[in-house]
């Protein structure tokens, strides 16, 4: 078993159990490490400790979540414009792909792709020259049909095994070292106006905070999109650097997610313990 499978497998744990609140004994014997040595894997590959993520998990830090979510009632406030992370200086430029890009279909255009392990699971990362087109998670997406999916969006383009060419997209979120020696990222979709809109709004949710697809509709302009919003928002194609992750209904209650609600759920509780100021540090 890899780090990467070892720290997905607790997060895993720790979110279907999260109301016994295992200790760090319990948790590490899940991955057949003593607790020592589980404590300081969890912290260099998630860059929280295991108390911390399953601080995040529980109800009163869900509830707090639910409410800084409602109250963003204006523009700057839903789309969390003053953000601090690395994603909102600048860090990610999306680029849409231009109508003569879109006519060419990706003629001449070489695509990298390659398969990395996260603490959330497997992705598929894939690459042309202006930056990141395609991210998504294996265990909702196999492999032979994402690259299919991709071959079908660019079906004039080449698509290349090039790990060592992708690997810095993934290293960026989990390496905090690598991310400063990458420079910033850039992202190179294909969508309608209107999601490439959508996407840019969820681009400047600040990490660690929650907005719904009401307040992106209002801050769009277009208060009664929830529903295209919600659609937009579904068929983002970058998983994680483009946080439909951070999007949940009026309610509160998580919604939907194309790569599964618990890797939802993981990846808030991920960011919320690495950002919120309301937990304890450990």
């Amino acid at each position: 078993m890899t780090d990467y499978a070892r720290i997905e497998k607790a997060m895993a744990f720790m979110v279907a159990n999260a109301t016994q609140q295992p200790s760090l004994e319990t948790v590490a014997a899940q991955v057949h490490l003593s607790a020592f040595h589980f404590q300081r894997l969890f912290c260099r590959y998630a860059g929280v400790s295991p108390k911390r993520f399953l601080q995040a998990l529980t109800l009163a830090r869900g509830k707090q979540l639910i409410a800084s979510a409602q109250s963003l009632t204006d523009t700057a406030q839903a789309l969390g414009l003053s953000g601090g992370s690395r994603l909102y200086d600048h860090f990610v430029t999306l680029e849409a792909v231009t109508p003569g890009e879109f006519k060419r279909q990706g003629q001449g255009v070489e695509i990298a792709y390659g398969v990395h392990p996260t603490p959330f699971g497997e992705v598929l990362v894939a690459a042309t020259p202006r930056g990141i087109c395609r991210m998504g998670f294996l265990a909702a997406t196999p492999k032979e049909e994402m690259l299919a999916q991709l071959a079908a969006d660019w079906p004039r383009s080449s698509l290349n095994h090039q790990p060592d060419a992708t690997r810095h997209v993934v290293d960026a979120l989990f390496e905090p070292q690598q991310s400063a020696a990458s420079g910033a990222l850039r992202l190179h979709v294909s969508g309608t106006n209107f999601q490439i809109n959508v996407w840019r709004a969820l681009l400047t949710i600040p990490e660690g905070q929650l907005a719904s697809y009401s307040h992106i509709a209002q801050a769009l302009g277009a208060p009664k999109s929830s529903r295209a919003v919600g659609n937009a928002v579904g068929a983002n194609p970058i998983a994680l650097w483009i946080p439909c992750h951070r999007v949940i209904q009026q309610s509160g209650a998580l919604g939907g997610y194309r790569w599964g609600v618990e890797t939802k759920l993981q990846v808030q509780a991920w960011e919320a313990a690495r950002h919120s100021p309301l937990l304890e540090p450990h």
